[in-house]
C-alpha cells in the first residue's frame, strides 16, 4: 500500500482547511497531510496545532512570512524525501482542487506514471465560475508554455499533481529558480527533462470557495519569462532526452 502525503501551502486559510481535510481524509484516508503556512494571520497555523490528528497524520511547516509557493512546496518536497512517503500530492487549499479526484492520481500512478498532472482542459474545458477573460488567458497561458518549451500537457500550469518520491530523488530541487506560479511550470518541466512518464488526468476545477487568490502582475510576469529560460536548458529541442532509468 502507497503512504502518500498531501501538501498544502496557506496563507490565511483558516476558512478552508477544516473542510478540506475532512474531504481528503474521505477520500483518501491513508493520506498524511502537511501544511506549509507563510505566517497566517487568520488563525491557521493555531487550528492546525490543535487539530486531533496533529502530529499523528497532520503537519506544519511554520514560515514566519509570505516567501512564496515555490519556496513553500520545495519545503513540503524536501520534509516529504526525509520521511517514508512514496506519493507526494500538492493541491491548493480553496477547494478550486477537488479532493474528490485523488483516487484518481493514485490509479494512474499505479498504472506506471511517475508524474500525473489534473489538466482543466484534457477532454474540454472542467473550469467552473471563472469569467470568460480569465479563461481566455488560462488557455493562453497553457498554449504559450506548451509552443516554447516543446511539453506536449494540455495543462502545464495546474497545480493539482501527484509525484513518485523517485522524481525528487533525480531533479535538483535546490535548482528549482521561480517562485511564483512559474513553478508549477518549472518542476514539471525538470521531470519532462529527466525522462519521467508523465500523465495527465481530467479534473474539475472550481474557483476558489473563499479566501482571496494570491496571483499577482509578478507572479505573471515571472512565468513568462520562466518558460524561455527552460527551453534555452533543452537548446529549444522539441522533445526530452531519452528516459535513464
Amino acid at each position: 500500500m502507497h503512504q502518500p502525503l498531501v501538501i498544502i501551502p496557506t496563507l490565511n486559510e483558516r476558512e478552508n482547511l477544516p473542510l478540506l481535510l475532512v474531504a481528503i481524509r474521505k477520500n483518501l484516508p491513508e493520506a498524511h497531510i502537511l501544511v506549509v503556512d507563510d505566517g497566517s494571520k487568520d488563525g491557521t497555523e493555531e487550528w492546525v496545532r490543535q487539530e486531533e490528528h496533529f502530529e499523528k497524520s497532520l503537519y506544519i511547516i511554520e514560515r514566519e512570512k509570505k516567501l512564496g509557493l515555490g519556496t513553500a512546496y520545495v519545503a513540503g518536497f524536501k520534509w516529504a524525501l526525509a520521511r517514508d512517503y512514496d506519493l507526494i500530492f500538492q493541491m491548493d487549499a480553496d477547494f478550486s482542487h477537488n479532493p474528490a479526484a485523488l483516487p484518481a492520481f493514485v490509479q494512474r500512478i499505479d498504472s506506471g506514471a511517475d508524474v500525473v498532472l489534473g489538466s482543466r482542459y484534457l477532454e474540454g474545458v472542467r473550469v467552473l465560475n471563472w469569467p470568460i477573460a480569465r479563461l481566455i488567458l488560462s488557455l493562453s497561458a497553457a498554449q504559450y508554455v506548451k509552443t516554447i518549451t516543446g511539453m506536449p500537457y494540455t495543462d502545464p500550469t495546474g497545480g493539482f499533481k501527484c509525484f513518485r518520491r523517485k522524481v525528487f530523488k533525480r531533479i535538483d530541487l535546490d535548482g528549482v529558480k521561480s517562485n511564483g506560479y512559474s513553478f508549477q511550470i518549472e518542476v514539471t518541466f525538470m521531470a519532462w527533462l529527466a525522462g519521467f512518464r508523465i500523465d495527465e488526468i481530467p479534473i474539475i476545477f472550481e474557483d476558489r470557495h473563499s479566501g482571496t487568490s494570491k496571483m499577482s502582475g509578478d507572479i505573471a510576469r515571472e512565468a513568462m519569462w520562466m518558460v524561455w529560460k527552460l527551453a534555452a536548458q533543452n537548446r529549444f529541442r522539441r522533445n526530452p532526452p531519452e528516459r535513464r532509468d
